[in-house]
């Protein structure tokens, strides 16, 4: 029996890597992507909510984050705000693009990160 072959995953560009990235084993909000986003790069990339809601959009049409209906504490949370979450197929996403990643700074590294003198 011929197993189905899947298309490879596609090659991200920055933002949505990002976002992708922040949502990561969670749920968020965008707000949380945000700020997420923000910590992971160390301050380095902050994305406003123009960038994060266009990504947003973006990746919720090519199926790569789906919206959760499961909401934290009532009590605690705002009922506007929406939650995402990674499909298997943004899972698979990030995962090729860390390892696209991975390799280009493997190969970089013995070059790149030498002391400039």
């Amino acid at each position: 029996m011929e197993s189905m072959s899947q298309s490879p995953a596609p090659s991200l560009a920055r933002v949505p890597l990002f976002v992708l990235l922040a949502i990561g084993p969670e749920e968020r909000h965008g707000y949380a992507i945000m700020a997420e986003v923000a910590r992971i790069t160390d301050g380095a990339v902050k994305l406003g909510p123009g960038a994060v809601y266009t990504t947003i959009k973006r990746l919720l049409d090519d199926g790569l984050i789906e919206e959760s209906d499961d909401r934290p504490d009532p009590d605690l949370d705002d009922q506007r705000r929406r939650y995402y979450r990674l499909t298997v197929l943004g899972q698979a996403a990030a995962a090729a693009n860390v390892r696209q990643l991975e390799s280009l700074v493997n190969a970089a590294r013995p070059w790149a990160l030498r002391a400039q003198g």
